[in-house]
Parts: C-alpha cells; sequence; structure tokens
C-alpha cells in the first residue's frame, strides 16, 4: 500500500522553467486567488492535465464504449462543479480552463460567498477552523469543493464570526 507519510506527489513543475510570459500568468493566478506558493497552481494545472487526457483518449474509442464513458466522465465533472450542465459535450471538457478549477477551491467559494472580506482573508479563516462544511471544520483551503457541498459552507459552530453573526442577525430582527 505505500508508505503513509510518504503520499504520492500530486503535482508536476512546469516543462521549461524560465518562460516569461508563463511566470507572469502564474503570478497573477497566485494574486488573483491568493495561493500560498505556485505549486498549489501546479496542483490544479496537473488536475485539469488529467481530466484533459482521459477526455482525449475518450475520443479514440469506439461510439458505444465512448458514449457511456463520456456520460460517466461528464457527470463526475459536473457533480465537482466544473462543468455548467450534465448533458455537456467533450468539447466543453476540454475547454476547461485553469481559472475553472481555482473557482472550485473552497478559499475562493468562501471568498465569493462573502463570508470573508479579501481572498486573503478567506484563507486565514480557513486554517485557523472558522470555517466549516456541513458542520465539519476544513482546515484546507485548496479543498476542492462539490456542486452539492457548496450550500453547506458556512462559519463553524464555535467560531466567534459564528456568534456574531447571530447576535447581529437577532438584534436586526426585533
Amino acid at each position: 500500500m505505500g508508505d503513509p507519510k510518504k503520499p504520492r506527489k500530486t503535482w508536476e513543475r512546469p516543462g521549461h522553467p524560465w518562460i516569461k510570459e508563463r511566470l507572469a500568468e502564474e503570478m497573477e493566478l497566485v494574486g488573483q486567488y491568493g495561493l500560498r506558493n505556485k505549486r498549489e497552481l501546479w496542483k490544479a494545472q496537473t488536475l485539469l492535465r488529467s481530466i484533459r487526457t482521459r477526455a482525449k483518449a475518450l475520443l479514440s474509442l469506439a461510439e458505444a464504449e465512448r458514449r457511456i464513458r463520456e456520460r460517466v466522465l461528464v457527470k463526475k465533472l459536473y457533480d465537482m462543479g466544473l462543468l455548467e450542465s450534465e448533458n455537456a459535450a467533450i468539447d466543453h471538457v476540454l475547454g476547461l480552463t485553469l481559472r475553472h478549477v481555482l473557482e472550485r477551491r473552497l478559499q475562493t467559494i468562501v471568498y465569493r460567498k462573502g463570508l470573508a472580506r479579501t481572498i486573503h482573508e478567506a484563507r486565514q479563516l480557513i486554517v485557523h477552523g472558522h470555517i466549516a462544511i456541513a458542520g465539519r471544520k476544513v482546515r484546507s483551503p485548496g479543498r476542492l469543493v462539490t456542486r452539492a457541498e457548496e450550500p453547506l459552507i458556512d462559519y463553524a459552530v464555535t467560531s466567534p464570526y459564528y456568534r456574531r453573526r447571530l447576535e447581529s442577525g437577532a438584534g436586526s430582527s426585533s
């Protein structure tokens, strides 16, 4: 099974380290999505690369087998929140970009839902244990949130932010 202290590497570095345009684009994404380092960006790129590889492999299959496997892949990506509809075509899968993956990170969703004022504050709230999904604290800002989990994201019950929101909500309704 392998040593649990040495998990499999979940990212690959870019092929060439010093391409100016790629470095500038990476720095823009790191700042825009509040990533800690480029390794978090490379994890998203690796995930996207594997999805595209699966989609390209489907194109070489026979039509009947291809439809079955394409439905499975599209359903999985829809449940992950990367595709807009369950009836998407393989072209939509191949059209996914790095921004689609980064938008599904817990840190980004916490910021977009208005639980944090900035993307950096969202990361800090998650790491410090103030954010929960369905009542369970989550301390990983890079976690990809599924479509089913997205409405369940809120402050943790033990968080002072949760209590503060309850007090302000109760005070405004009186």
